[in-house]
């Protein structure tokens, strides 16, 4: 990331303007299909709303994170929840993503295309990939985040090739325009 993106997240995180949301609703329609016994990825956790979510189905999850005061929130989160979760603060534009397999990957609000391939090759066989960015369309209504921070139309399945969408939406959702991705590893690759 930029010099000072770590610092200037660990403000927002500080401020309280990021950070008590719930995870998104469109997750539960996918869960049942879950492992509860596998191993999720939240990437760019920030305070853990999803990471916590992935806990209390009962799967291992780690959250990575650029922000450390981000990532100390996701853990005060999952105690207060009476869950666990391990954290790992990296840069993800410079640091190696953890090592899998992982039975689910989440990316919320965090576009870093050539991430994509990266995410893809760490799901297990069979492992889910969802994914909520914001897209272009989003400017309409809002003046940031930039246009180099969003999505063009149909772009994220696109970056999850080679994987099968079993849910795509694109559109207005809690006055933010994003595109949502749950996307399945076919059990049979290698």
């Amino acid at each position: 990331m930029a010099s000072g993106d770590a610092e200037r997240w660990d403000e927002k995180y500080r401020s309280g303007s990021h950070g008590d949301a719930p995870a998104p609703d469109w997750l539960e329609e996918f869960a049942a299909g879950w492992s509860a016994a596998g191993r999720a990825l939240d990437v760019a956790a920030g305070s853990g709303r999803v990471a916590v979510w992935l806990a209390a189905r009962g799967l291992d999850t780690l959250a990575v994170d650029v922000s450390g005061v981000g990532l100390e929130r996701a853990r005060e989160r999952a105690r207060a929840a009476g869950r666990e979760i391990r954290t790992r603060e990296l840069d993800l534009e410079a640091d190696e993503l953890p090592a899998g397999p992982f039975e689910v990957i989440t990316c919320f609000h965090y576009l870093q295309r050539d991430l994509f391939p990266e995410l893809v090759r760490r799901l297990s066989p069979g492992g889910w990939l969802c994914a909520e960015i914001m897209t272009l369309r989003n400017l309409e209504r809002h003046a940031r985040p930039s246009a180099r921070f969003l999505l063009e139309p149909g772009e994220l399945r696109e970056l999850a090739r080679p994987l099968e969408p079993a849910f795509y939406r694109e559109g207005w959702f809690d006055d933010r325009c994003v595109a949502r991705l749950a996307a399945r590893r076919p059990a049979d690759s290698a």
